[in-house]
C-alpha cells in the first residue's frame, strides 16, 4: 500500500464534511475501519471517503446504523468500490426509497385534512373519522399510514 492510498482522519473529515468525532463514532460502530501509523495515528483508505459519504446519504434515507453496516459489508474491503458495487447497493435500496416517497406523497395529500383538524383518530371527528372507525385498524394517524376511509368497516 502506498502512502498516497491512506489519509489522516482530519483529511477524511475535511473531504466528507463530517466531524472527526463522527468518524471515530462510525469506526467504533464498525462502519469504517482505520489503520494505524507507526506513531499510532489513525489512517483511512481513500475509499473511506465514499463509505462515509454513503453513510450520510443512507442516514438521510432513514436507514439505521445497523442497516448501513449491513449494506457496507457488501462492499469490497480491500479496494475502492466500483460502479457495479454501488449499483448492487442502490438496487437494494430502491424499494425502500420508493416506499418512503409514496408515504411522503400520501402525507402531503392528506396533511391538511387529517392533521389540520387536530383530531387524528378521536371519536369527536365528524368529518373524516366518524365514530372513530379508523381506530379499528390500530393506533396512530391511520389515513396517513395508508388506510383508506372506505376500507374501514362500519362500527356497529
Amino acid at each position: 500500500m502506498h502512502r498516497t492510498d491512506v489519509i489522516a482522519i482530519g483529511e477524511l473529515a475535511a473531504r466528507t464534511g463530517v466531524a472527526v468525532s463522527a468518524i471515530r463514532f462510525y469506526e467504533a460502530k464498525g462502519l469504517i475501519a482505520s489503520l494505524r501509523s507507526s506513531g499510532g495515528q489513525r489512517r483511512f483508505l481513500r475509499a473511506d471517503i465514499r463509505r462515509v459519504s454513503f453513510i450520510l446519504i443512507a442516514q438521510q434515507l432513514g436507514l439505521s446504523l445497523e442497516e448501513i453496516a449491513l449494506e457496507l459489508a457488501r462492499l469490497p474491503a480491500q479496494r475502492t468500490p466500483n460502479a457495479a458495487d454501488w449499483t448492487r447497493i442502490s438496487t437494494a435500496l430502491r424499494a425502500r426509497i420508493d416506499a418512503r416517497i409514496s408515504a411522503l406523497e400520501r402525507t402531503r395529500e392528506l396533511l391538511d385534512q387529517c392533521i389540520g383538524c387536530g383530531c387524528l383518530s378521536l371519536k369527536k371527528c365528524g368529518l373524516y373519522n366518524v365514530q372513530d372507525k379508523a381506530a379499528q385498524r390500530g393506533a396512530g394517524p391511520r389515513y396517513l399510514l395508508g388506510d383508506r376511509a372506505g376500507e374501514i368497516a362500519e362500527v356497529r
